[in-house]
């Protein structure tokens, strides 16, 4: 019969486990790119409206009970690295909203990517469960210098959470895909890329998909007296706060076959099963008896299953440890035991010589081993190695160690520069491959640090010089309580750099930049930013990477600006120049008008940069906003397709950086089927049958120039055709029509020009 202390553990179980199961299920935020960029297209579909499609599809598959936010970017304002919203909190049941939101996204602002992912990694640390962080992004970061810096700082923030980064038609940006795959790596998640629809959906499939595994806790415990002689399961949603048995613990999990399908000697014993029904078998070498139990085991269950053990009524065993007679202060040093029954989960530890028993610092578990380590206190004086049980915290075993100083130098230049790299060297014998050097203001509080470098079990190592000028001592401090055993005085000096540029640069163009000065930094980076912007703001900028010269990027707005060289510890400002961005003086030509979804050449000059953009948009479109666009890279000119629904609409050339218009010409867009006249004053009959002979007729005057009517298909080039009539005084003429039924058009040609004065379509029917 069971106790009322076994119905009290039931009843807290069962009250802790719906809560418990859906913390189980991880939250996760979908962080969608809405930068303008979104509006390129991929097989002549946008990739906003790939990403609503795909979006919009994932979602409505997400589990209704599990936490789901949207986060985005680039959706309100351009060049605004701000642009961040959380859109919707991690709740259940959110997908729908999510769908909508993303369905109404207008793209056009920058690509704050790593921010964004720090606002959904922040969003979910209230949860204090481990997260899922779905990034799915289409270029190179614009606004954070150092993503991975930024990843890897939420990691050792403790936020828990993983990043999955999806990669949306990013193929050939060498630097956009190296930082998505670092956001990935440092927070331990997957980095995929899609070029197309299908591509994205599957991507997001995989890293959303729900696992067909997953991991349990198969814990032996000790019971009191209440619990009887007969061992109990239990599957609580916690852990249970009770004593873990002693001895070896041996477990087998077989299917409902008995069928081996897991075993394993370790308490607690930790696996990974796929979902499914279970037989659990646990032997206790301590009680000399086994116990066994039926388990379903899924997704939504408690992942922990406990045997609670009748107390063990056999004598403690009898053991004894030892240790060297004197060791060094926050040194590693062996230590060895033996004992009859000794269980894994037992443990070596060293304590003060006079601290209560069960009191324990560092420790090292037995493990069925004979020997293990151990690390000194930071402070000497007596202590005790203690063999305790893992149990009760009984000690079986005790010997003692005297903790000794350790005579320990080290040294640095007497002068470094701010910002730089420089050598430390260090002496001494038991340094911990965990002790470490670290440069610090003079009269700081032992223990605190800035720029460190572990020992390694190296002699020397790299620091790197705080950015203000000043004196700092550097220190070799323990790693167990942070005691200083050395320290030596360093002082950090202003460095002489310069830095230099052109005096005048012209808007979104790339310009070189140079500079030198002795301890720069890889890291340290130029900058363009405007004339009296505070000190430690960035835009554009080039790393030094040992390197005395780059290039920076010209931002879109005429004006004055400084190019400053910036510590990257820090951010101060090492040298400035001005410079003073000018306006471009860019041009376009094409047509006046155009056919619906006809093929038009586009010409330019003054082109500034190859990542600038042409775009066709309908009048009076916002600057910034287009369905799709073709970047100019080295080209003059280009072919284009003219929009397929006729009306007014405006050809632009827009900056890369700053979505600026440049330079917006008209263009009409007539229907498929219009007559174009440029003043031959054409006119032609719209059908006709195949074989038939029809009358062409035109009103311009008769000339010098060398011209044709001539009869083409409809899609062939302008200066090709299948009949032709060489115009001389006369002012009509008759063309048989081929027997082919199609799309036709007649088109009055100045060859000496090479230019179209009129074309009409004639349509031939059946």
């Amino acid at each position: 019969m069971r106790s009322l202390v076994t119905a009290g553990l039931i009843a807290l179980t069962s009250a802790l486990a719906p809560a418990a199961l859906a913390q189980e299920r991880p939250s996760t935020i979908l962080v969608l790119d809405a930068s303008g960029s979104m509006w390129g297209q991929i097989d002549g579909i946008n990739k906003i409206t790939i990403a609503r499609d795909v979006v919009g599809d994932i979602v409505s598959d997400f589990p209704a009970d599990q936490n789901l936010g949207f986060v985005t970017y680039g959706h309100r304002e351009r060049g605004q690295c701000a642009d961040i919203e959380t859109l919707v909190e991690p709740a259940p049941g959110t997908a729908a909203e999510i769908a909508g939101i993303v369905e109404g996204l207008n793209p056009r602002g920058m690509t704050p990517m790593t921010d964004a992912v720090v606002t959904a990694a922040q969003a979910l640390r209230h949860t204090e469960q481990a997260a899922t962080v779905i990034l799915v992004s289409d270029g190179i970061e614009t606004c954070n210098p150092d993503p991975c810096a930024a990843a890897r700082a939420l990691e050792e923030a403790g936020v828990d959470f993983t990043a999955h980064v999806i990669g949306f038609d990013v193929r050939g940006e060498a630097d956009a895909l190296l930082q998505m795959q670092c956001i990935a790596e440092e927070t331990g998640g997957r980095f995929l890329t899609a070029d197309n629809a299908q591509e994205l959906n599957q991507a997001l499939r995989e890293v959303t998909a729900a696992p067909a595994s997953g991991s349990f806790t198969f814990t032996a415990n000790l019971g009191g007296e209440e619990i009887g002689d007969e061992t109990i399961w239990e599957r609580p949603a916690a852990p249970l706060e009770l004593p873990l048995l002693s001895g070896e613990v041996i477990w087998e999990i077989s299917d409902t076959s008995f069928n081996m399908v897991q075993t394993g000697t370790a308490n607690p014993f930790i696996t990974d099963l796929p979902f499914g029904d279970y037989i659990v078998t646990v032997h206790s070498t301590a009680q000399d008896d086994f116990s066994q139990t039926e388990a379903s085991l899924a997704l939504d269950s408690a992942r922990n299953v406990h045997a609670i053990f009748p107390p063990i009524t056999s004598q403690q065993p009898t053991a004894q440890v030892f240790g060297p007679a004197q060791t060094l202060v926050g040194s590693a040093f062996t230590v060895s035991w033996e004992g009859e029954g000794l269980a894994p989960r037992d443990y070596v530890t060293i304590v003060p010589a006079d601290a209560e028993d069960g009191a324990y610092a560092d420790y090292d578990r037995l493990e069925n081993r004979t020997e293990g380590e151990l690390r000194a206190p930071a402070e000497p004086g007596l202590y005790e190695v203690r063999l305790q049980l893992d149990a009760g915290d009984r000690v079986l075993a005790r010997t003692p160690v005297e903790v000794v100083d350790a005579d320990v130098t080290v040294s640095a230049p007497a002068q470094v520069v701010v910002g730089s790299a420089f050598p430390v060297t260090w002496q001494g014998e038991g340094l911990h491959p965990r002790d470490y050097v670290t440069i610090v203001p003079a009269g700081s509080a032992d223990g605190t640090y800035a720029d460190y470098d572990r020992m390694q079990g190296r002699s020397e190592g790299e620091l790197r010089a705080p950015a203000e000028p000043g004196l700092y001592e550097v220190r070799l401090q323990l790693d167990v309580g942070d005691r200083v055993l050395a320290r030596t005085p360093v002082e950090v000096v202003d460095a002489e750099v310069t830095v230099s540029a052109s005096a005048q640069v012209v808007v979104g163009s790339a310009f070189p930049v140079t500079w030198q000065g002795e301890g720069l930094h890889p890291r340290d980076y130029v900058t363009i930013v405007p004339a009296g912007s505070a000190d430690g703001t960035y835009a554009d900028y080039d790393r030094m990477q040992d390197r005395s010269e780059g290039e920076l990027r010209a931002p879109a707005e005429p004006g004055l600006y400084e190019v400053r060289l910036q510590l990257d510890a820090g951010d101060r400002v090492l040298a400035r120049t001005p410079v003073e961005v000018m306006d471009g003086n860019v041009s376009l030509d094409g047509p006046d008008r155009a056919r619906a979804g006809a093929e038009i050449t586009l010409s330019w000059t003054g082109a500034i940069h190859p990542r600038d953009y042409i775009a066709i948009v309908p009048g009076g479109t916002p600057d910034g906003e287009q369905s799709g666009y073709r970047r100019i890279q080295d080209e003059d000119q280009a072919t284009f397709t003219a929009p397929a629904e006729p009306g007014a609409y405006e050809i632009r050339y827009h900056l890369d950086r700053g979505d600026r218009v440049m330079a917006r010409r008209p263009l009409e867009v007539l229907a498929a089927d219009a007559p174009i006249d440029e003043g031959a004053g054409l006119m032609v009959p719209g059908t006709a049958r195949p074989g038939d002979i029809v009358t062409v007729s035109w009103t311009i005057e008769a000339g010098d120039a060398d011209r044709r009517v001539a009869l083409a298909r409809a899609d062939a080039p302008d200066f090709t055709w299948i009949t032709v009539h060489h115009v001389g005084d006369e002012t009509e003429t008759v063309i048989k029509l081929p027997d082919e039924p199609g799309q036709y058009e007649v088109r009055f040609l100045d060859l000496q020009s090479q230019s179209v004065l009129g074309r009409a379509m004639i349509t031939l029917g059946e």
